[in-house]
Formats: structure tokens, sequence, C-alpha cells
């Protein structure tokens, strides 16, 4: 269901703003091998952009990080007995 909501959020998305429908042109319309050559290089920006947030957001929000942490641990154990 969740995979559906976010496949027509992106179609509507298409649709009505022109910055994301040439954004999805050039990927589905370009050559192959020149999408293959420069999937590392943005991987790597994503990865980069990722972390770039989780640290900003870990700095901002590190009680909650800490008590969400500490839940995960605990619901592990709980879970594994």
């Amino acid at each position: 269901m969740s995979a559906g909501t976010v496949a027509i959020l992106l179609l509507v998305l298409i649709a009505f703003d022109d910055r994301v429908r040439d954004h999805v042109s050039r990927r589905f319309v370009a050559h192959p091998s020149v999408e293959l050559a420069s999937a590392g290089r943005q991987l790597q920006d994503l990865t980069t952009v990722i972390l770039g947030a989780a640290r900003t957001q870990s700095l901002g929000h590190a009680p909650l990080l800490l008590f969400a942490l500490a839940a995960a641990v605990l619901t592990f154990f709980m879970l594994r007995t």
C-alpha cells in the first residue's frame, strides 16, 4: 500500500511540476552507458547528503536519539527471549 502511495505521489509530481518531469525524463531518456558511468558518483552524492542530514539531526535531537536507541535495544532483548 505504501509503495502504491509513493508511486501515485511521484506520478502527480511528474504531471504538475516541470522540474520533476525534466529530471525524470533525463533519467529515462539518457543513454544507459552514460547513466551507468555516473551511477557511482550519484550514489556517493546521495550517501554524503544522507550522512550529513543524519549528523545534523542527531546533534539537534540527541536526547530523542538516545531514547530511541535504548528502546530498540530493549525491544530486541524482549523479542529474543
